[in-house]
């Protein structure tokens, strides 16, 4: 996709799982790139070959401060950690992060005259009692939770988003990203890509929490990568959000069966209880983003999950590691998820 006359981005939270892929893919498409990440969840390994390039500029800042002066064509809005146990470490500073870090960068693009893309997320829409969820659903979230700090930041990052679009200030894009995985997912983050991944390779007991009957849409990371880009340069006003994610939906359990199989893991499954507030279903609808933006997910659950597994495989110190990851998906296996 040829990035045009928008050559030139700053992605805030660019050292993190998204924002880097995003960086690299923006560099590969020929457009100067300023990440600019505090490091808190961020890594400065997913920028490992991103920063020999001429293009690429690294900013440690932290977008609830002051923001530097740059001249942008377009500021990407993924500053804000995204997994439960990342966000709940610091509730407040999430919150912050979401709203007054989404004003501050929203100032910016402002200055700028440039578009906003936001990295809302599904979380918006709580534990649904509507399924599969379209955007004009308006949640189900508990606003006094501990995962209300990221739930209800984000929502008010939309809502600031939208104010400004409304009023004429800044022509803003707002992706509500359902679960995404693929390589540069932090091991330990929290997510269950990544939990059930390291666990089985390292042959030590898979955690499930609760009964595993929950459901959850798995996204390949560049997939969304294309979705996002595809939000980001669509020429028309966007009036609302957009989800991007894939509805190929799987339980918690199944997840970790395929798991097992394609690692050859013998790992054991342990239950624990189920954090408050944790969605039950969760699956997009994408029909909107299938109609304005052209884009479906390509990748199939198996496939990406290979990709994962081998990444991760890849990384581990042969001490952590007890599985050798060799073996090809079954066309079982290949057959699963979309």
């Amino acid at each position: 996709m040829k990035l045009r006359h928008r050559k030139s981005f700053l992605v805030a939270g660019g050292a993190g799982f998204i924002g880097s892929h995003l960086c690299e893919a923006l560099l590969a498409d020929g457009a100067r790139v300023i990440c600019l990440d505090n490091l808190m969840t961020g890594r400065l390994e997913n920028l490992a070959t991103l920063r020999r390039e001429p293009r690429f500029e690294f900013i440690e800042a932290d977008v609830i401060d002051e923001l530097p002066r740059v001249e942008v064509d377009a500021v990407l809005n993924f500053a804000c950690p995204a997994s439960p146990p990342r966000y709940q470490a610091d509730p407040v500073h999430t919150l912050m992060t979401s709203v007054v870090g989404t004003r501050n960068l929203l100032a910016l693009a402002q200055a700028n005259g440039a578009r906003l893309l936001m990295a809302s997320t599904s979380e918006v829409y709580g534990d649904p009692g509507v399924h599969p969820q379209p955007e004009s659903y308006c949640g189900n979230v508990n606003p006094t939770g501990p995962r209300a700090c990221y739930d209800e930041g984000k929502r008010a990052a939309e809502t600031l988003c939208f104010d400004q679009l409304r009023t004429g200030l800044v022509d803003v894009r707002v992706a509500r990203i359902f679960n995404t995985y693929g390589p540069r997912m932090s091991p330990d983050d929290g997510r269950v890509v990544s939990n059930f991944v390291t666990q089985a390779l390292a042959g030590m007991p898979i955690t499930i929490y609760g009964e595993g009957h929950q459901t959850r849409s798995f996204c390949y990371i560049d997939d969304l990568v294309c979705g996002l880009l595809r939000l980001l340069l669509h020429p028309d006003r966007i009036e609302g959000p957009v989800n991007l994610g894939n509805p190929g939906e799987i339980t918690i359990r199944d997840l970790v069966q395929l798991v097992l199989r394609m690692t050859g893991s013998r790992s054991a499954v342990v239950r624990r209880p189920l954090p408050i507030d944790d969605p039950q279903r969760r699956c997009p609808n994408i029909a909107l983003a299938q109609r304005l933006l052209g884009w479906s997910p390509r990748v199939r659950l198996a496939e990406g999950l290979r990709r994962t597994i081998d990444w991760f495989g890849a990384g581990m110190a042969p001490a952590q590691r007890v599985v050798r990851v060799v073996a090809r998906p079954s066309h079982a296996v290949a057959a699963a998820g979309n």
